[in-house]
């Protein structure tokens, strides 16, 4: 494998958030009985016209501006015509020659690397509808409720080079279009799709091999998979004389393995034609400068101002900003937090607390634990009342809807003694009960100190402060 070079590129289809459809009035809510959400234009009764969603194309500016691409201020509609049983009309509405975005960068963490992915363009455009397989044995049936549903199909350059690049490339945007507003991010639900272009070259050569496309990947894991297995598969056919094809494939997550769909078209095979139904669409720059104006703040500029003005590592800004909420949960917990260092907070958020969500199932769009009352936590941590560990019982507990920090604190007797005195005679009663202890630290035996720390800690029930537990400890032998 380290005789060639791997060569990615992703598009990416995002369920744009309009309460209704691209070029209908039909809801876009999911879960609905089949065809239950499928108007007249979705389905393409004769004589039906579509009139374009403002919000879907809001949206699409909304993006541009977050990666620093061209707004069009001219943009057409095309038809991308092909035959499949669940597009209605025999082609499907998209953008082709003049798309609303074009270029771009994100720029992306691996580990403490940044990363930058160009874009090749971002089209407005309406899905297809889905066959059902499983309701009706031997036969497949067809659901139009997704049918006209907005989509902003974003277009990365090739730049990606391992699966983990990827991977990672697609987490950020998933994070990037949840944070600007524009979709749910909801891979279940098929609110964001990946299809990744994959491809191998010799390393040294800079002409492209020949790609194969994988569809429909819904989740982070499948896509890597999916990306390892083609590799693979390429690297094996090559090293034995063969030739890649040129081909659409589908991921099976069950084998592992990707198999060949359908031959891969070309740009050409689709007869792309300007839509007559929908004229030109002009954008005001005016209404261009609006939207930016309500852009928040990106990622990109948090973990920069995260880094320089908390002294926070990149790794630990770039956790805190994978989502705007648990970034907003970070700047109200350190406000609201007693003289606790930023580290701190950003630690116990991006550790204790984030896998305390993840256990449940929750993130943060709706913890059990407010901002202000973790802030509390961390009060008690940072004055001494609390140890870590006890914290971690605390948060838990805060979590189960026992109450506040103070309360569960008080309920539990859970206060670290750190009054020196009381401290000192704890270290002073271990000591005369454990003389060979005593006499084996004296001897150089560094583990006879951690086990009167131990001894020390279990006489004061664990409540001790074991900064303290150590310093006093320290002096006396």
């Amino acid at each position: 494998m380290s005789d060639w070079e791997i060569v990615i590129g992703l598009e990416t289809h995002t369920q744009l958030t309009t309460v209704s459809k691209i070029f209908s009035g039909a809801s876009t809510a999911f879960g609905a009985p089949p065809n239950t959400q499928a108007s007249a234009v979705d389905i393409a009764l004769p004589g039906t016209l579509p009139v374009l969603n403002k919000g879907a194309v809001e949206r699409a500016i909304r993006f541009g501006l977050a990666v620093g691409g061209t707004i069009a201020g001219r943009c057409v509609f095309a038809r991308k015509n092909y035959f499949y049983p669940d597009l209605p009309k025999g082609y499907q509405i998209s953008q082709y020659e003049l798309p609303i975005v074009s270029g771009g960068t994100l720029a992306f963490l691996l580990g403490d690397e940044e990363k930058r992915v160009r874009f090749t363009r971002a089209h407005l455009e309406e899905d297809a509808g889905k066959l059902l397989h499983e309701a009706y044995p031997g036969l497949s049936g067809v659901d139009l409720n997704r049918a006209g549903t907005p989509l902003l199909e974003i277009v990365s350059e090739p730049d990606l080079r391992s699966a983990a690049e990827a991977v990672a490339y697609a987490k950020t945007l998933h994070a990037l279009v949840r944070w600007i507003g524009i979709c749910d991010g909801n891979m279940q639900e098929g609110s964001f799709r990946c299809d990744a272009n994959v491809s191998v070259r010799r390393r040294g050569t800079d002409k492209l091999g020949t790609r194969c496309e994988i569809k429909n990947l819904n989740s982070f894991r499948f896509l890597e998979k999916a990306i390892e297995y083609e590799v693979r598969r390429q690297v094996e056919v090559l090293e034995d004389g063969g030739a890649i094809v040129q081909e659409t494939r589908l991921y099976d997550a069950e084998r592992n393995e990707t198999r060949p769909m359908r031959s891969k078209e070309d740009a050409q095979d689709y007869r792309y034609f300007p839509d007559p139904d929908l004229l030109p669409l002009a954008i005001p720059k005016a209404w261009i400068d609006e939207i930016g104006r309500a852009l928040p703040a990106l990622p990109r500029a948090l973990r920069e101002e995260y880094v320089a003005g908390h002294a926070l590592s990149a790794y630990d800004a770039g956790l805190l900003t994978e989502s705007r909420e648990k970034a907003q949960f970070f700047e109200d917990a350190l406000g609201a937090a007693a003289g606790v260092p930023a580290k701190t907070v950003a630690h116990w958020i991006t550790g204790e607390l984030s896998a305390l969500l993840n256990d449940r199932g929750l993130d943060f769009t709706a913890p059990p634990v407010g901002a202000l009352s973790f802030a509390r936590l961390l009060d008690r941590i940072h004055d001494g009342t609390l140890s870590a560990k006890s914290a971690k019982d605390v948060l838990q507990a805060m979590a189960d809807g026992a109450g506040e920090a103070d309360a569960i604190i008080a309920q539990r007797g859970l206060k670290q003694i750190s009054d020196a005195g009381a401290v000192e005679a704890a270290v002073d009663a271990v000591m005369a009960a454990n003389p060979k202890l005593v006499e084996d630290y004296r001897a150089g035996k560094e583990k006879a100190f951690n086990a009167l720390v131990g001894q020390v800690m279990r006489a004061t029930q664990g409540k001790a402060n074991p900064a303290q537990v150590n310093e006093i400890l320290r002096a006396k032998l």
